[in-house]
């Protein structure tokens, strides 16, 4: 299939187009000082009446006048809808994912939002916890011609719209990260946000095929209607071509089974490939690694940056 003819069809399992975008409507809350960043809680709208708590980690020195790259980073699932933002912001869950707080030691402009269903946006009437909620979420998206995916990729466009607002921000330099679900976000956003001029994955792309052979039950944003078994998850990351992509895996990952990931990095690296952009997308397989940050995964993160947001 033409990737043309493709990312038509994927915007139609997704739900369509996105509306035009609302205004921000930012809102305030607490300011934190760091040891070499401060982190700026806040508000702001993905839709009208929609607003996103987020945590906007600055590093010292970073201003209007002296302006830096920014990331943004997607939180993962691992099923504790009790965190979001605030584990790769440094203040909570497992150290090993604290990437927020590591990038803005290393002199980036952070966003950690949440995603929906997790920390801040779980049921507000409080009737569904956990699963549950994410369930009814997707069920009453699908219901409504769209999918998760559609909605994630809609806020996290609009995370995209919050830090070109912001003057501290080089919003030439504007990159993305995930780990887990928040992997499957960088490589479901990617074909729709061009102003992400470099986006890295780390441990997440599960095949439907893999996914159907193992009888695998994944997050719900890996679900999108109406794309197999013509197309696959790895075509909708190779609609990111030929912009900088990375992504690292484990080898022993149950998630996202290695013997497909191989055959997905093939399509990604064809599709770079016939863009004559083979040297913009890398990846790494670690042998004996889950589904994990490990330090060489992490030490990749950091290059890819350097040398796409800060032209090292």
């Amino acid at each position: 299939m033409a990737a043309a003819d493709f990312r038509d069809r994927l915007l139609k399992g997704l739900g369509g187009d996105w509306p035009e975008p609302c205004p921000l409507n930012v809102k305030p809350r607490e300011s934190i000082q760091k040891d070499g960043y401060r982190i700026e809680s806040l508000y702001y709208d993905a839709e009208p009446d929609d607003p996103i708590p987020a945590m906007l980690l600055v590093p010292d020195g970073v201003t209007k006048d002296n302006p830096a790259p920014a990331v943004a980073v997607w939180h993962q699932h691992a099923g504790q809808y009790h965190l979001g933002k605030t584990e790769p912001a440094g203040l909570a869950g497992d150290p090993m994912h604290h990437t927020g707080a590591a990038l803005a030691k290393e002199g980036y402009v952070v966003l950690c939002p949440d995603a929906l269903c997790f920390e801040e946006r779980r049921d507000p009437t409080k009737k569904l916890e956990g699963g549950n909620f994410e369930r009814f979420e997707f069920l009453r998206y699908v219901v409504a011609g769209k999918c998760m995916a559609w909605k994630n990729i809609l806020d996290m466009k609009r995370a995209i719209d919050f830090l070109v607002s912001r003057p501290e921000v080089n919003a030439d330099a504007i990159g993305c990260y995930g780990h887990s679900m928040g992997s499957t976000h960088t490589w479901l956003v990617g074909p729709w946000e061009p102003r992400l001029k470099c986006l890295v994955g780390n441990c997440c792309l599960p095949t439907y095929q893999a996914i159907h052979r193992e009888h695998m039950l994944h997050c719900f944003p890996n679900f999108v209607p109406g794309i197999f078994p013509d197309a696959d998850t790895p075509d909708i990351a190779a609609l990111i071509a030929p912009r900088p992509l990375h992504l690292n895996f484990g080898e022993l990952d149950s998630g996202s089974p290695i013997d497909e990931v191989r055959r997905g990095l093939k399509v990604i690296q064809n599709a770079y490939a016939a863009m004559h952009a083979e040297e913009k997308f890398t990846s790494y397989i670690e042998e004996g690694s889950g589904h994990v940050l490990s330090e060489a995964m992490w030490e990749r993160v950091k290059w890819i940056y350097g040398r796409y947001l800060k032209g090292r």
